[in-house]
């Protein structure tokens, strides 16, 4: 008598695990962003997130263990974003100096924009209750904007272009530089309004003009 392997002979319904859902997670993401924006960490309530978010409350238990846990792989996704937008200004081949201000004006863009702003208010606000959060928040994942940039600026130096001994410690000065005098004020309340293109623009060619002073190849 055959004996039947019942597994082999279940039929395959390309149905996903719960939980494993990728644009199931971006839906709820997106409705959690736009309540965040809108309320602020404290304020927003999951009740507001499933409305927003056009799902059930027992499926965004699914996805994400609390508040704090879908916050921060909101600012994850966010930051995987910017990093890929700006991973493709160091790839196209041009000249350092162009990479760098194209790479420059993408980042203080983003670090000085709005949305960016009230997520940082949103979690030095929530880090006397959450010290995790910002913990989080600030933790350095396998790719992140000072990874790319690390990574180019290796490439210029085995190229000869470029002369620096720690391209990791070069790679988050260069960013620094970028938002000098912008960043902090934004996030303090100094400077209300986005700085103008023309502004980022001059910090960014100051930035490269150190920059280069400091690691061009002599």
């Amino acid at each position: 008598m055959d004996i039947i392997d019942d597994r082999s002979a279940a039929p395959q319904t390309g149905r996903r695990v719960a939980g494993e859902d990728p644009a199931k997670r971006e839906q709820i993401l997106d409705g959690a962003k736009r309540v965040f924006m809108e309320q602020g960490f404290e304020a927003a309530s999951m009740n507001d997130i499933t409305r927003a978010a056009g799902v059930s409350k027992g499926t965004i238990y699914v996805y994400f263990e609390n508040k704090e846990d879908l916050f921060g792989d909101m600012i994850e996704r966010e930051r995987r974003r910017i990093t890929e937008t700006i991973r493709h200004a160091l790839d196209g081949g041009q000249p350092l100096d162009q990479a760098l201000r194209e790479f420059g004006m993408l980042f203080a863009a983003h670090m000085t924009a709005d949305h960016t702003i009230r997520a940082m208010r949103m979690v030095i606000a929530a880090n006397h209750r959450l010290p995790s959060l910002c913990s989080r928040f600030f933790s350095t994942s396998s790719i992140n904007p000072v990874s790319v940039l690390q990574d180019y600026l290796d490439r210029q130096v085995a190229a000869g272009i470029l002369a620096c001994d720690d391209t990791t410690h070069a790679a988050k000065q260069f960013i620094e530089l970028t938002t000098v005098g912008l960043f902090k004020p934004r996030i303090f309340g100094a400077m209300e309004e986005v700085p103008a293109t023309a502004v980022i623009e001059k910090n960014v060619t100051s930035a490269i003009r150190l920059f280069l002073a400091a690691y061009g190849a002599k």
